[in-house]
């Protein structure tokens, strides 16, 4: 076991919240945009709310059947973002008939965007990202305190 694997699984972990921080940004910047991407018919499509997917770095059977038997040598080696996800929630439909973008009734499609949500989504992350930077202090300062008993 190397003693850097506390500060691995702390980077990976700062770099996927890192990650959720900016898709967290993005979504709540494009909470009104009604003309994001063109579909296949060349009409546009409102924006849709982006989600971040985390997974262990550890996927195969033999680390967990050497987790399950406590054989391990070795603890998790971190998180890793898997794949940033479209939400399949509906558009919302707000009426406003002088949007240029209105259908025959007035309607508009407008992001699945809450930008409540993703403050709390955003809190969340930066909380995460605080935590894991404590963890990454203490293990800094216990590595200076292991290097000054060889004094």
């Amino acid at each position: 076991m190397s003693i850097f694997n506390a500060m691995n699984t702390t980077a990976s972990a700062l770099t996927a919240q890192r990650l959720r921080m900016d898709v967290a940004s993005s979504n709540i910047a494009n909470a009104n945009t009604t003309r994001a991407t063109v579909n296949e018919n060349g009409e546009w499509v409102p924006y849709q709310r982006k989600m971040v997917s985390f997974q262990s770095k550890e996927q195969d059977f033999r680390s967990y059947l050497q987790m399950a038997s406590n054989q391990s040598s070795t603890p998790g080696q971190g998180v890793k973002v898997t794949e940033i996800v479209d939400d399949d929630e509906p558009f919302k439909q707000v009426f406003n008939p002088n949007h240029p973008d209105a259908n025959g009734e007035g309607y508009v499609q407008m992001p699945n965007v809450d930008p409540l949500q993703e403050m709390v989504d955003m809190m969340s992350a930066t909380r995460s990202y605080e935590a894991n930077v404590t963890s990454l202090n203490a293990t800094k300062s216990m590595m200076m305190k292991a290097l000054e008993i060889g004094r």
